[in-house]
């Protein structure tokens, strides 16, 4: 899939593109059907919700499912931000979060690169999240929320909240959370229909198989879920080959450091078996577990 030039301008300007119904439901229901047997392993790469045993998010699963790993290939996915870095890229992360009925938490506040850079020494914002719905999103079970254009502020100052949820986020001030919605239009305004337009909050919502492609810096957040429908997601963060992570501070499960780049699978690789790799599918290394503070160059010095 390749953005065209209107496209490509208004993702400059607003720092995220939508592409409703982007996949079939036969497509997701082979990525749905695999999500229970992930979410039922009692391992590190499952982080769960504050006192409950709901899944907030499960890394790295496209290391050991195998139809997650053809997503990981997938050419709607990977193809798009390639055309945007002029460049080959390789996966960050890969995530599915798991914003479960009655019992999905809170996302604070936030940019991507913020805790990319702080955390895994990431030099520049040359990285972005493509995700792609599992469940239909409404205004009811915690769609994501951005503030239009400000990606454009760069990265912004953050403090390191371990408090709030059940995972650490580096997390933006709310005053100038309220300073960044004014600007992108504040309130809004309702016309004669009682449709809301100019809001300084967008919230893509769709069917499953929905996806967005967003910049890092771009500041977004999402409420809890306290409809009676799941709200899953799966998030490929895809960074630039030349942009690498320089340190690896957190486990592998959550940064992973193969900087090799991503090679497509065909278009249809969610309904054929075509081979994919499954390096931990007999289990998660020890290694995968390991970390350090110190930058990458200064252990191949030590070496």
């Amino acid at each position: 899939m390749r953005l065209t030039p209107q496209q490509l301008e208004r993702f400059d300007r607003e720092g995220f593109l939508f592409f409703p119904s982007l996949f079939s439901p036969g497509e997701i229901g082979v990525l749905r059907d695999a999500v229970p047997g992930i979410y039922a392993r009692r391992e590190a790469y499952n982080v769960r919700e504050k006192g409950s045993d709901a899944v907030r998010t499960n890394f790295a699963a496209h290391l050991y499912s195998e139809p997650f790993a053809r997503l990981a290939r997938h050419p709607r996915m990977v193809q798009p931000v390639m055309d945007l870095f002029g460049e080959a890229v390789y996966m960050h992360q890969f995530k599915i979060n798991g914003k479960m009925a009655f019992e999905g938490d809170v996302w604070q506040w936030h940019q991507d690169y913020g805790t990319w850079f702080n955390d895994d020494l990431m030099p520049t914002e040359r990285a972005m999240n493509v995700a792609i719905f599992l469940d239909d999103v409404n205004e009811f079970n915690g769609p994501l929320m951005f503030i239009p254009g400000s990606h454009k502020r760069g990265v912004i100052e953050a403090k390191h909240d371990l408090q709030t949820t059940s995972y650490p986020l580096w997390v933006v001030d709310n005053e100038l959370i309220a300073k960044l919605v004014e600007r992108a239009g504040g309130k809004g305004r309702y016309d004669e229909n009682g449709r809301l337009s100019g809001c300084g909050i967008a919230s893509p919502q769709g069917p499953a198989g929905s996806m967005i492609l967003f910049h890092s810096c771009l500041v977004h957040a999402s409420t809890s879920n306290l409809s009676p429908w799941n709200r899953v997601s799966v998030y490929l963060s895809l960074c630039a080959v030349s942009n690498h992570i320089r340190r690896f501070k957190r486990p592998e499960y959550i940064a992973h450091r193969d900087f090799a780049p991503i090679e497509c699978l065909p278009d249809d690789c969610l309904l054929r078996d075509y081979p994919v790799e499954l390096p931990w599918k007999g289990g998660m290394p020890a290694s995968a577990l390991a970390t350090s503070t110190e930058p990458i160059d200064a252990m191949t010095r030590g070496a």
